[in-house]
């Protein structure tokens, strides 16, 4: 067994750095600063419901994908948890910013700031019409969806924790009740 790799340090990173890496391991890029993500089952449970929901109605010329970066300049590649990108990117890494039409992240104790703040703004900037922040944090798992403003920047849309139908980019339908029941029964399972 060979020892694990060490990381260069770098206060401040690039796309251009990114080539250091090992190829295997999962980044993303947001303001220069590298993330080495650690999701929890509970936070995959809801990528997961999240890109079945979008793809229930996914027209044949787009793609939903978890877990994947998008190129957006030399400072930024982030990795929403789910897109939904134009389908002549689905064979491709990174997805050019440009053909992401929804973004999705799912809030963890690490990266409430970064979604909320950081990701909005950068995806406002790249032009990404529609993001949505899933916050599985509070006592009810909430969605909270932000669409681009013809003033720049993101306006909010949504924000509910119930059983939601969005028309954008296409019908897609969240039932966040129920996924707030399966973490409350997760968790006392789990004894937390």
């Amino acid at each position: 067994m060979t020892a694990a790799p060490i990381l260069p340090e770098r206060s401040e990173w690039t796309v251009d750095d990114l080539d250091d890496l090992p190829k295997d391991l999962p980044y993303e890029l947001v303001n220069g600063r590298l993330i080495v993500p650690s999701p929890t089952p509970l936070h995959q449970f809801i990528c997961a419901r999240v890109m079945f929901a979008l793809e229930q109605h996914c027209p044949d010329d787009y793609f939903v994908s978890i877990d994947q970066s998008l190129s957006v300049d030399r400072r930024n590649e982030p990795r929403p948890d789910v897109v939904a990108v134009r389908v002549e990117h689905a064979n491709r890494s990174p997805v050019p910013v440009e053909a992401a039409v929804l973004a999705v992240e799912v809030a963890s104790p690490d990266s409430t700031f970064r979604d909320r703040y950081d990701k909005a703004r950068l995806y406002a900037a790249a032009g990404v019409p529609s993001y949505r922040v899933i916050d599985p944090l509070r006592e009810k798992v909430t969605l909270t969806e932000l669409l681009l403003s013809p003033k720049g920047g993101y306006e909010p849309s949504v924000e509910t924790d119930g059983l939601i139908t969005i028309d954008r980019p296409w019908k897609t339908t969240m039932d966040l009740p129920a996924w707030t029941a399966r973490r409350r029964s997760v968790l006392e399972r789990a004894g937390t």
